[in-house]
């Protein structure tokens, strides 16, 4: 029985993250979940929010956007349309596209544009709340 479980992050862009890990927490549409090695297997969607990825005692955390993840007993595969490492997350350009959004926002645009706004604001609140947690 192995200690140790593959993680994979992957975006659109590359693969975000490929190690072996100790446990994985992440943000389930069912709330927030911790996996360690032997899970059951699952597949589940995520939200934005952040990843925290333990590997010999040490924390590492990732801003994540909307994605899908299938947990076996040995891996966790996430496939998301947003991955960035804490200690990437360029604070200022965050908070403009977060104002961009809530302007854009207040305008009179589509439903379709609503959503894509949204899911837009959505990324920007995460990589703010990771970087402002990791800060504290």
């Amino acid at each position: 029985m192995s200690d140790t479980l593959r993680l994979e992050i992957v975006t659109p862009q590359a693969t975000a993250f490929s190690e072996d890990v100790h446990m994985v927490t992440l943000p389930a549409l069912e709330g927030e979940m911790g996996v360690y090695p032997n899970h059951m297997r699952l597949i589940t969607q995520i939200i934005p929010g952040e990843i925290v990825v333990t590997k010999d005692g040490a924390n590492r955390s990732f801003a994540v956007g909307e994605g899908l993840v299938e947990i076996t007993a040995t891996r966790v595969s996430i496939v998301t349309d947003m991955a960035i490492q804490a200690e990437q997350i360029d604070e200022a350009m965050v908070e403009a596209a977060r104002e961009r959004a809530a302007a854009r926002l207040r305008e009179k645009i589509s439903d379709e544009e609503v959503a894509s706004v949204n899911a837009s604001l959505a990324r920007s609140l995460a990589q703010l709340q990771v970087k402002r947690r990791r800060r504290t």
